[in-house]
């Protein structure tokens, strides 16, 4: 970044819906460090206070616990800010499967109070967390942003209508967007525990405590999973890009290499035998496929490095290696 797209950040009130969660709290962080003011909204229902905890006590930063399916919340939320880096949500395709109605009524009902709240207070410029899920049962390799097929579960829907809101509150209000589907996000501070922990940290906490780690299916679905510094390069390129031909327009967020669940239980078992040899021996089991998978996923990132400057620094096996090395440091 130069020194004038670092000065646009350091002088901008940036307003992170999900803060308490793993990718909210981690742009939190970030966007503190680079001396942006920072609104936090949320509720508690998958964020933790332990993430944003340390930022508490820091003078930029402002946490407001609220529901983005309270619009009075969301108002209060947006007042005074210039960006919008919208992370809340209620993810997971089998919570979705389980309960549609309370997906939909956050993942739709809850962005669009954030949109009406953003172009009422003024809002820049609305960043969005896209989905991967939206390509559905395309089986076109690698993704490219604009051919996705039918969704395949209840959340890959409110991801999609997301999309089309967006599209639709720049037609009708003008007011600027930037969706970004996020692709098999890890990294620090990412909940390995619940029903709908995601699949990392769930199998990193597992074989730590030498338990048989279950993988859905034959292990051949395949990935393109995302390092979180990668998303957060992302989140900071659509908030300082002054490429008008970059805005209204969704990007895949991603490093664009793909891996097996098998391939990836294989390096997990690596790198955290450094800590405990005995990892090395924890056997895998099968178990059925989930309803609603996407067998295959794997991005193209021509287009946010034509737009947006994209330039991503960890693959998985870079990511992996800082992720375990959070984990054993943090959880054990």
């Amino acid at each position: 970044m130069n020194t004038r797209q670092l000065e646009k950040l350091s002088s901008s009130t940036v307003l992170v819906t999900g803060a308490a969660g793993f990718i909210g709290s981690n742009l939190c962080e970030t966007l503190l460090e680079k001396g942006s003011t920072v609104i936090a909204l949320d509720n508690f229902a998958t964020g933790h206070q332990k993430n944003i905890l340390a930022l508490k006590s820091h003078s930029n930063f402002t946490f407001i616990e609220g529901d983005i399916r309270d619009l009075e919340a969301c108002h209060q939320a947006c007042k005074g800010v210039d960006y919008v880096l919208h992370q809340a949500a209620l993810g997971s395709v089998p919570r979705s499967i389980n309960d549609p109605i309370t997906s939909n009524d956050v993942n739709v009902g809850g962005f669009l109070n954030m949109l009406v709240a953003a172009r009422d207070a003024g809002v820049k410029r609305f960043i969005y967390a896209a989905s991967s899920s939206t390509y559905g049962d395309s089986v076109a390799l690698p993704k490219v942003e604009d051919k996705i097929g039918k969704p395949l579960s209840p959340y890959a829907i409110t991801k999609y209508v997301n999309e089309l809101y967006a599209d639709n509150f720049k037609k009708t209000y003008d007011l600027d967007t930037v969706g970004l589907r996020y692709f098999n996000v890890f990294g620090r501070k990412q909940d390995p525990n619940g029903a709908y922990a995601a699949v990392i940290p769930k199998f990193v906490m597992q074989l730590m405590k030498h338990e048989s780690p279950v993988i859905n299916g034959d292990g051949s679905f395949s990935r393109d999973f995302t390092y979180i510094d990668n998303v957060i390069q992302m989140n900071l390129r659509a908030i300082v890009s002054d490429n008008q031909e970059a805005l209204n327009q969704v990007y895949n967020t991603a490093f664009g290499e793909r891996t097996t669940l098998n391939e990836l239980v294989t390096l997990l078992k690596e790198y955290l035998s450094y800590y405990d040899s005995a990892i090395g021996a924890v056997s895998i089991q099968n178990g059925p496929e989930r309803k609603g998978d996407v067998p295959h996923s794997l991005a193209s990132v021509d287009k946010a490095k034509e737009l947006l400057g994209y330039d991503p620094k960890f693959d998985i096996k870079t990511g992996l290696k800082e992720a375990v090395h959070w984990y054993w440091e943090n959880l054990k």
